[in-house]
């Protein structure tokens, strides 16, 4: 792995027509059994040949794995109810059927571990693996038992330290908490989210990260950013916080984002994943695009203290978007350690 600008992406990447529905969320599985299985395995297989060929250096399943990045971790949850769902809005923007909280949440055995082991021995770069954050789990159910985000949140954080340390145990390198709620509840964060995310977090002996961005591509998040000015300045209230926290990494969303670089002076001593590549449009940026965002990054931070990413997931783009774009990271932050002779 380079020493300086090594790449990842932020977890998710599109799916295979065999395994489940193209370019939705929650998209349902093609497949059952035995037979969806294997053809997850398979998934996960080709997604690190796509990413090791492009040149992402520290590598995820894509999230082949589930159909979403909070409930199917959830699924594997006691206290919770997916038969009888109910309709909240998310992130305050949109409405979405989702599970119900109907007593303790507890975790019976282990959700992804077998997952992780698997990508762990499927190739010979570190691994990244993704869980979602406490709040933004809380925020993605309707609780019907706890009746209180931030009680519910230091469940799911307990929960989620335990799951998080048997991924480290299993060769995880880098633990990665998705909390886009973050960017919503600013006034959470400080009051009872970063001690949640810590909680999560705790005793671990593997490199933490937690993902903070404006949203996937689609039409809700979209609308929604079309709404926050010319500047996005959800950042400034949660950097400083997360920048004296125990966590290692922090992302920031900056390819065709309104973000004022100069706020990634606020995580000064943290290494911060910058998003380079742009998930809400299919135009596939060039290898110069990508490098120019990084000196953008470059003009705040060391670059040691930089890890090239994308905005957030890629599973609403298409397979060959998706591919083109991870190959433009790679040779995007190759050409900057060309210049900088690493």
């Amino acid at each position: 792995m380079p020493s300086v600008l090594p790449t990842t992406i932020s977890g998710s990447l599109p799916k295979p027509a065999w395994l489940a529905h193209r370019q939705q969320l929650w998209a349902p599985w093609t497949l059952e059994g035995e037979d969806l299985a294997e053809a997850k395995r398979d998934a996960v297989r080709v997604v690190l040949r796509q990413q090791e060929e492009a040149g992402i250096d520290i590598v995820t399943d894509g999230e082949q794995t589930r159909q979403h990045f909070v409930t199917t971790f959830i699924e594997g949850l006691d206290g919770v109810d997916f038969e009888s769902r109910a309709t909240v809005k998310i992130r305050q923007r949109y409405d979405a059927s989702v599970p119900r909280v109907v007593g303790p949440v507890s975790r019976p055995r282990p959700v992804y571990v077998e997952d992780a082991r698997f990508l762990v021995s499927e190739t010979a770069r570190p691994v990244k693996f993704q869980l979602p954050g406490p709040m933004t789990m809380a925020d993605t159910l309707a609780d019907e038992h706890y009746r209180d985000r931030a009680q519910l949140a230091m469940a799911f954080a307990d929960i989620l330290n335990t799951e998080a340390k048997e991924l480290a145990a299993v060769g995880v390198g880098v633990i990665q908490f998705d909390e886009p709620a973050f960017n919503v509840y600013l006034d959470d964060v400080n009051g009872w989210g970063i001690e949640a995310l810590e909680r999560a977090a705790a005793g671990l002996d593997c490199t933490t990260a937690v993902h903070i961005c404006y949203g996937y591509g689609i039409e809700a998040n979209i609308k929604w950013k079309e709404t926050l000015g010319s500047e996005w300045r959800q950042y400034e209230e949660t950097f400083p916080i997360l920048a004296a926290s125990t966590i290692d990494q922090v992302s920031l969303e900056m390819a065709h984002s309104h973000v004022p670089g100069e706020l990634l002076g606020l995580l000064g001593g943290k290494d911060v994943m910058v998003g380079v590549i742009d998930v809400a449009t299919d135009e596939i940026e060039t290898p110069e695009e990508v490098a120019a965002v990084i000196h953008r990054a470059m003009e705040y931070l060391p670059p040691e203290n930089i890890v090239p990413c994308t905005n957030c997931g890629l599973v609403p783009l298409s397979r060959e978007v998706a591919r083109g774009k991870l190959r433009a990271l790679g040779a995007g932050a190759a050409l900057v350690r060309t210049e900088l002779g690493a």
